[in-house]
């Protein structure tokens, strides 16, 4: 065969094999689907190139549209949930609705993953038939373009010609549902003329067809409950920008410490506000994400995930964080999470800490069971007090509930100790242990502004705090909290120094 040929050949081979796996990948791509955990609910996401967002609801409210998304669309079917009445469950999504970066972000991710895999497979078929015709050699495939003259040649090119066509199947269809039937019209129009809108939703699509007067009425109070929350949230974002909070000298790290959050979105864009004012870089998150530590609140999560995603991360699950699923979940977000053995820390000083031993029920140290809280503190305090024999005092142990760490205080092995779970802003305190070498301990107040177990709401139902360590050469040196009250106005503690030990 002349070089040309040659040449031919193989471009046309190589363009055939570009063609086929386009086409594969294009088509596992736009059949393909994701199971997830969104805006609290099992939630199947699939690709389509319609250019939007379509979330379906279920049956007892109106499934929504966004248009105009992007280049790819997307249908969203929400599934299992825990919730106690669907006035609930749609407050939750009006809240989730006022700051929705996470789960966007995870929505993107979602499909960018499902791309992705789509085209890996696409290529792989693509190869096939280069692979099949290198196989082959040239004597064989010109016994086998020979055949195609034959009869059998005819019938055999005949069937590969129909099969992908039998695969498809085009003639076969669906009923067409009642979903299906129903229309679709703005939030402006189903509201009406009397209603005042938020801009920003007043383009929204809702199904009309299956939208009883009730569910029209739930969905305007989620528009009230999301415009209020937006409002209360956004605001205090933007003035926490300009609270005169102490400044890092030069060699100072600052970390910002969060705790109690209890599903709270709204205040994780607040939080972040205080700590780039601050100058911090690092975010200290003692527990209580949550208010039961299911699957289902993974909506709080992602937002915390979100927030702070080019910050240095550590935490620990606090009582309300049952089991191992907020943990697990964080470490795949890739936060560390403390589990009783020192960290190097950023401001160049080490780091301890451990769940609660109440957040599972079992009082877990690594992997043995039945240990009180009580006893947690003093495995704690032996891991402390062997860091600090080894010369590597520990700077900060963080814990859910600050008596955790009273232990290792009494010892004098740890600098500062710093906790949450009464949701009342508590310290410093110093503490002198034993031979005379002191440490503090700080409790921050609830940052999700939490009453109660959880402190979902168009604002806080109590002062919402963070605190504010300052570490120089390796330690503690200062603390400041920050409070953003119920009524949108501020509160910012004076900068207290601290003295370590020697």
């Amino acid at each position: 065969m002349s070089t040309p040929r040659r040449l031919l050949v193989g471009a046309l081979l190589l363009a055939g094999s570009v063609a086929l796996g386009l086409v594969v990948a294009v088509s596992l791509f736009l059949n393909s689907s994701r199971t997830t955990v969104l805006v609290g609910h099992d939630a199947v996401v699939r690709p389509t190139l319609a250019n939007d967002a379509v979330v379906q609801t279920g049956p007892l409210l109106p499934d929504f549209r966004f248009r105009d998304v992007g280049p790819i669309g997307v249908t969203i079917s929400l599934g299992k949930t825990e919730v106690g009445s669907i006035e609930e469950l749609v407050e939750r999504y009006a809240y989730i609705a006022g700051d929705p970066t996470a789960p966007i972000e995870k929505v993107r991710g979602v499909v960018v993953d499902m791309a992705v895999s789509a085209a890996i497979r696409g290529l792989g078929v693509g190869l096939l038939p280069i692979a099949v015709f290198l196989l082959l050699g040239r004597h064989r495939r010109g016994q086998l373009f020979r055949g195609l003259g034959t009869r059998q040649g005819v019938l055999a090119a005949a069937l590969l010609a129909v099969l992908p066509l039998l695969i498809w199947q085009p003639w076969e269809s669906s009923e067409e549902t009642q979903e299906e039937q129903g229309t679709w019209q703005t939030l402006a129009e189903l509201a009406g003329p009397d209603v005042e809108l938020p801009a920003e939703v007043r383009d929204i699509e809702v199904r009309s067809g299956p939208v009883t007067t009730q569910s029209k009425r739930l969905v305007l109070s989620a528009i009230d409950t999301y415009d209020r929350s937006k409002e209360f949230y956004s605001t205090a974002a933007e003035g926490a920008t300009d609270l005169d909070v102490r400044q890092p000298e030069d060699g100072e790290t600052v970390a910002l410490v969060v705790s109690d959050r209890h599903d709270n979105i709204g205040m994780d864009r607040v939080a972040r506000a205080i700590g780039d004012a601050a100058g911090a870089t690092v975010v200290l998150d003692a527990g209580d994400d949550t208010s039961t530590g299911q699957p289902w609140e993974a909506f709080s999560l992602d937002s915390l995930v979100a927030a702070f995603d080019d910050w240095d991360r550590f935490g620990v699950a606090g009582n309300h964080d049952h089991g191992t699923f907020v943990s697990t979940y964080l470490a795949d977000a890739g936060w560390t999470m403390l589990a009783g053995e020192t960290v190097d820390a950023p401001w160049g000083g080490t780091l301890l800490g451990v769940d609660d031993p109440r957040s599972s029920g079992l009082g877990n140290w690594r992997d043995e069971s039945g240990l009180s809280f009580t006893e947690v503190g003093e495995r704690l305090a032996d891991a402390a007090c062997a860091a600090a024999d080894d010369g590597e005092r520990v700077s900060t142990v963080l814990v859910h509930d600050a008596n955790l760490g009273a232990e290792a205080l009494a010892r004098g092995c740890v600098d500062l100790v710093l906790g949450g779970h009464t949701h009342v802003q508590s310290g410093p305190t110093e503490v002198t242990g034993e031979g005379g070498e002191s440490g503090w301990t700080w409790t921050n107040g609830t940052t999700g502004g939490a009453a109660y177990a959880i402190a979902l709401g168009s604002k806080p139902r109590r002062d919402a705090d963070v605190s504010l360590v300052t570490y120089a050469d390796g330690r503690p040196i200062g603390l400041q909290w920050v409070r953003l009250r119920t009524d949108g106005s501020w509160l910012v503690g004076d900068w207290a120094a601290i003295t370590p030990a020697p």
